[in-house]
């Protein structure tokens, strides 16, 4: 049962930590380098917690870490799971459950994206202000089997899954920040792991896409049903438009990750901090 699974990892997490954390947070692809700001970490490798999945793509190391940013408790997720690796929504979204039985109120999720949105460029971020959920539209939804009370409702909503005071609160630190430029916008999750065609590209600005990725919906889904208050970034590694002439890889969108890293601690440090005051 998907509830004692969570106890049994709760249970092991705890036998390594003292401290309850606030604030939950999970790294994207190539983002991981926020690891090094947390302070007096505990890092517990994905294999050594019960249930836990095992990353298996280049940018995702594969460890919990509990620790304190700007002073505020904090665990991490340095790498996540995706269905393209084959895990289950259930799989992939067990550790944000983990998260909040273990204290955590609050979840920052990032990602690497493409901007769809001809506006952006590569090296912006992006406030998700709403998502469209793709492979949820077609079965992949964290939610559906079996309903347990003790881990939220049946019929969660999402009209508002991601918290307006935050994202105000993150345009605030952005605009202190050198060199950042944040837009807001609409994230659309596809299941990957090819990159979109052109048609597929110039579908998503149709509906309504800002910027695509194949993750964080999930975890957003199973986040607003246990009542966490959520933000969610994406990092836009590539221009994505379905005009471009040349086709994106991963190791373009690493080494995109690797140049904004040091915007990318600023930014989630600053919003933390002031999550915190």
């Amino acid at each position: 049962m998907l509830y004692d699974q969570i106890s049994e990892a709760v249970t092991a997490i705890r036998a390594h930590i003292q401290q309850k954390p606030a604030v939950a947070i999970i790294l994207g692809s190539g983002l991981g380098a926020l690891a090094t700001e947390i302070r007096h970490a505990v890092a517990i490798p994905y294999s050594e917690i019960p249930h836990f999945s095992r990353s298996t793509v280049v940018g995702h190391a594969g460890r919990l870490l509990i620790g304190t940013l700007e002073d505020v408790p904090v665990v991490a997720m340095q790498g996540r799971f995706h269905l393209y690796e084959g895990y289950s929504a259930e799989a992939i979204t067990l550790p944000v459950r983990v998260m909040r039985m273990l204290g955590a109120e609050t979840l920052i999720v990032s990602n690497a994206a493409g901007g769809v949105n001809p506006d952006y460029r590569t090296g912006d971020f992006m406030l998700l202000s709403d998502h469209i959920n793709l492979p949820g539209m077609s079965g992949n939804n964290p939610l559906v089997g079996a309903q347990d009370e003790r881990l939220g409702v049946r019929f969660p909503p999402l009209a508002h899954a991601y918290d307006k005071h935050l994202r105000t609160l993150a345009q605030t630190v952005a605009r202190e920040i050198q060199g950042i430029k944040l837009h807001e916008g609409v994230y659309t999750m596809l299941v990957g792991p090819t990159y979109e065609t052109s048609a597929e590209l110039r579908f998503l600005r149709t509906i309504g896409t800002d910027a695509v990725g194949m993750s964080t919906v999930p975890e957003v889904v199973v986040a607003r049903q246990m009542g966490m208050r959520v933000l969610g970034i994406s990092l836009i590694t590539n221009e994505a438009t379905g005009n471009e002439t040349q086709e994106v890889n991963h190791e373009e969108v690493m080494q995109a990750a690797e140049a904004a890293r040091i915007k990318f601690a600023a930014l989630v440090t600053g919003i933390v901090r002031e999550i915190a005051s």
